[in-house]
């Protein structure tokens, strides 16, 4: 029994000798080249039949994409010679109809995604008033504390300024007003 196990070698080599063993051999026979001495094919011939195999895959795909490609532009061609006199003649009909249609798919359209914003904003503010954490509610939580710190501050700055700056000028006005009355 032969060992039939393929090398690393021989899997990546394949694509560069496509045809191996009794394939090859029955190759060359049925295309009738000749054969070196040891029997095999010269990779000369594999090489010349594998250009041209690919020249006519190439042709063949080429010409029929280019078939396709030019009853294409023959169809767009007519479409449009029947259609221009019908869009001229209608086109004070469709251009404030196409415009009135295109207004009312981007009015749904925006009222559709106004109205899912809204139901997706009141079920987050349902489920925070009703303390089930939703995403998010942490950083709302950190930023209402942030806020409501800062908040304290400023007043606490504000009533402090506020009782050094007022209590201050108000004794040195009052202290005038008394000045003033004693000398007149």
């Amino acid at each position: 029994m032969a060992d039939t196990t393929r090398t690393h070698h021989d899997i990546m080599n394949r694509d560069q000798y496509p045809l191996m063993g009794r394939d090859r051999d029955q190759y060359g026979q049925i295309v009738g080249r000749d054969r070196d001495q040891y029997g095999q094919m010269s990779s000369r011939d594999y090489s010349k039949s594998r250009q041209i195999a690919k020249a006519v895959t190439a042709v063949t795909a080429g010409g029929s994409l280019l078939v396709l490609s030019s009853l294409t532009l023959v169809g767009t061609v007519i479409a449009l010679t029947v259609a221009t006199p019908l869009l001229v003649i209608f086109s004070p009909i469709l251009v404030p109809a196409l415009i009135t249609v295109a207004l009312l798919i981007t009015g749904f359209l925006s009222s559709g995604g106004f109205g899912i914003a809204a139901i997706t904003v009141f079920s987050w503010i349902y489920k925070y008033a009703t303390g089930e954490h939703p995403q998010g509610s942490d950083r709302l939580d950190s930023a209402r504390m942030k806020l409501g710190s800062k908040a304290q501050d400023l007043k606490d700055r504000a009533q402090y300024y506020g009782q050094q700056h007022t209590g201050g000028e108000h004794d040195r006005d009052r202290d005038r007003t008394r000045v003033g009355q004693q000398t007149s």
